[in-house]
């Protein structure tokens, strides 16, 4: 009889250790549970109770509390974040306070990742390959959205002046932590 082994869940990004730029930190975002809710707005945020974080119904802005976000993504779809926790104990309370309610709520923490973008050459690094004017001005602190960065589908979001989060499908991780590396070394450092 064989020796008997346990498997270990990796992460597309254990291990990866971002290069000691001035200007430029990035991270993994701490693992989490990720839902995508689709509701009319009123449905929605019922789920507040369960949650914690009422969705916006404000485009393209997140509430925020404690480590639960709730990102607006369309005018019935919000992307429900909680760094730090485990989706299967948010499930049940989630659906029943939609219960009864025309919704769709789907867990996605295993198809994304989290990884925090930050300082001066943040913002630089993510326009590369991002076509959004990413200034404070026109993208202010507390805003969220889809788009791309490079070849990979990302949701974007400023949580201060020189910090963002970026969530990427799993199968981009790797592609989007080297894209943004090899910005932030091209990137000026003003």
């Amino acid at each position: 009889m064989g020796e008997a082994f346990t498997l270990a869940a990796r992460g597309p990004l254990d291990g990866r250790i971002a290069p000691t730029l001035e200007g430029f930190s990035l991270s993994p975002a701490p693992d989490g549970a990720r839902f995508v809710l689709r509701a009319a707005p009123d449905i929605a945020r019922r789920a507040a109770s369960a949650f914690g974080a009422a969705p916006s119904s404000e485009p393209m802005r997140v509430a925020e509390v404690g480590p639960r976000a709730a990102l607006w993504l369309g005018p019935d779809e919000w992307l429900l974040l909680a760094s730090g926790e485990n989706a299967d104990a948010l499930t049940t309370p989630l659906e029943a306070a939609l219960s009864g309610a025309v919704h769709s709520l789907v867990d996605v923490s295993h198809r994304q990742i989290g990884v925090e973008i930050g300082g001066a050459r943040a913002a630089r690094a993510l326009n590369a390959g991002c076509p959004l004017d990413l200034s404070e001005r026109e993208f202010p602190v507390g805003m969220a959205t889809r788009t791309m960065l490079g070849k990979c589908e990302i949701v974007l979001w400023r949580r201060g002046a020189g910090r963002f989060h970026v969530e990427v499908w799993r199968s981009f991780a790797d592609y989007a932590w080297d894209f943004l590396i090899e910005a932030a070394r091209r990137a000026p450092k003003t």
